[in-house]
């Protein structure tokens, strides 16, 4: 609005544009979907067209987009076409020259800006922000903020049809609507979380609930070597219990010196992580068209009611996905996921006056 091109070149390198892409050509195996130009509405000029995430239209069977940037597009621009058009026909189009010289300085602001930050907490101000629809996808909001992405959107796009469905087949191994149903479920069930860790914690839980309190952690470990002894348990189950108590205890301690867990509190249950994850993976398929958008809401809906069930505010639930987080991740470093990443995640949920987890009722 103010005219300043060099710092509107900086936001559009620090943001996901998408490109419309027929779904027919997109499922085509290696098809590689040129930039075509038309007609800008308001200025006739010929433009290759991309919208921001804001500007998507609603979700449709068989047209997807994928996402690209400003790098990508100054590496793929086809001949003769002298104009880039963002968002045409709405209040936020804005018309950019794209001759050699300007496709230059789109690259230069691409290393200026690093591309999409990574740990944005990002709204649509359309979408759900209050409600039994926005509180289920809140519980997805530790996944949106960690990849930036907006965590109350059920539309045409998640990341982009491509990557929906790569991310889709791995880790998920979910290749068709049958097998996103089968995942859906074992996650509703917290089936994915990890025995050993949810059945640890269920030991403590039980334990408290005969004492009072929250036991300390020799007796936390008495009662554990006692129920492997009644389950005949190999060395190794064993082994991996003790293992799942030692990295509760550990990450636990870091909460509470970090101020997030206060003294003799304790986390009950790691469902939050299969429910946050179950959110995601419902937004993978409606990006991947493995469901519609009805199916996605009914399913985030369930998600909701299963995770008020489990836990008792925002805070809560956002421990036990931290601390399921940090366990299963727990000293691997390829997974680029750190303590510290999570604590910072935790902290812009339940602190950002922006943030949903600050908004929108619990129960």
């Amino acid at each position: 609005m103010a005219g300043n091109r060099d710092a509107l070149l900086d936001a559009l390198a620090r943001t996901r544009l998408f490109v419309l892409v027929a779904r027919l050509h997109a499922d085509t195996p290696g098809f590689d979907p040129p930039l075509t130009a038309q007609p800008d509405p308001a200025s006739g000029r010929m433009c290759v067209t991309v919208l921001t995430s804001g500007a998507l239209p609603p979700w449709h069977p068989d047209w997807v987009f994928e996402a690209t940037g400003l790098d990508e597009l100054a590496r793929r621009w086809p001949d003769g076409v002298r104009w880039l058009g963002i968002n045409p026909g709405t209040p936020y189009a804005v018309t950019l020259e794209a001759g050699p010289g300007r496709r230059r300085v789109w690259l230069k602001a691409h290393e200026r800006s690093g591309g999409p930050r990574a740990g944005l907490l990002l709204t649509h101000r359309a979408g759900p922000l209050y409600g039994p629809v926005a509180h289920g996808l809140a519980l997805g909001a530790h996944l949106a903020v960690h990849n930036s992405l907006v965590w109350n959107d059920l539309g045409a796009a998640y990341e982009g049809y491509a990557t929906d469905r790569a991310r889709l087949r791995h880790p998920w191994g979910v290749l068709d609507r049958a097998a996103y149903r089968e995942t859906l479920e074992a996650l509703l069930a917290t089936r994915l979380v990890g025995r050993t860790y949810e059945s640890v914690l269920r030991i403590r839980r039980a334990l408290a609930g005969r004492l009072g309190r929250t036991p300390a952690v020799p007796e936390w470990s008495a009662a554990l070597t006692d129920a492997l002894t009644r389950r005949q348990s190999t060395p190794s189950e064993a082994a991996e219990a003790r293992e799942a108590l030692r990295l509760a205890v550990t990450y636990e301690d870091r909460f509470r010196a970090d101020g997030v867990l206060g003294p003799g509190e304790r986390v009950d249950t790691l469902a939050a992580f299969d429910y946050g994850r179950a959110v995601n993976v419902v937004r993978l398929a409606l990006g991947a068209r493995l469901c519609d958008p009805r199916e996605a809401e009914q399913a985030v809906l369930r998600i909701g009611a299963l995770a008020r069930q489990a836990y008792g505010s925002w805070a809560h639930f956002s421990l036990g996905y931290s601390l399921a987080r940090v366990m299963h991740f727990d000293a691997d470093d390829s997974s680029g996921v750190t303590y510290e990443q999570s604590l910072a995640q935790h902290h812009a949920l339940t602190q950002d006056p922006n943030s949903p987890y600050r908004n929108i009722a619990w129960s």
